[in-house]
């Protein structure tokens, strides 16, 4: 690719260079017209340097969504990991209740279960980007589509 570039940038350069003769020889009255042109091939170059470092890092960025789809990451894939908190958490939630319950009757009984429900709701993504937390992204078929 480096190659390539630099091909580029010396075929840019004759450009100039011939540019710069043809002013020579035809004179300021088409100097305007000359600019214009060499302005077109820069901006030519510019855009196909950009398009291609934009087409390289939309390719890395499907290379990472890949990964971590295969990888176990994906939104689906952890579905056993969150149902073994909200298992454990209901387990713990029986003595919980009991002691709010004990201490402070229905009001202590409900912030007990508030918090409960927070948690496992932190925990499965729902709330997470309030708190700084990454909300997991699902795939959508058109992701995938050139």
């Amino acid at each position: 690719m480096e190659a390539r570039e630099q091909a580029r940038d010396a075929e840019l350069k004759k450009e100039l260079d011939a540019t710069l003769h043809a002013r020579r020889e035809l004179g300021e009255e088409y100097e305007t017209a000359l600019v214009d042109s060499f302005l077109d091939k820069v901006e030519q170059r510019l855009d196909s340097v950009v398009d291609r470092r934009v087409r390289r890092q939309l390719a890395e960025q499907q290379m990472v969504v890949a990964r971590d789809a295969r990888g176990g990451r994906g939104s689906g894939d952890n579905w056993g990991e969150r149902f073994g908190f909200a298992v454990v958490s209901l387990v713990l939630a029986i003595p919980l209740s009991a002691i709010a319950v004990i201490n402070a009757h229905l009001p202590g009984l409900l912030i007990a279960w508030g918090g409960i429900v927070g948690v496992n709701a932190l925990h499965a993504g729902h709330w997470g980007p309030l708190f700084g937390g990454k909300r997991r992204e699902q795939r959508r078929d058109s992701d995938w589509e050139d």
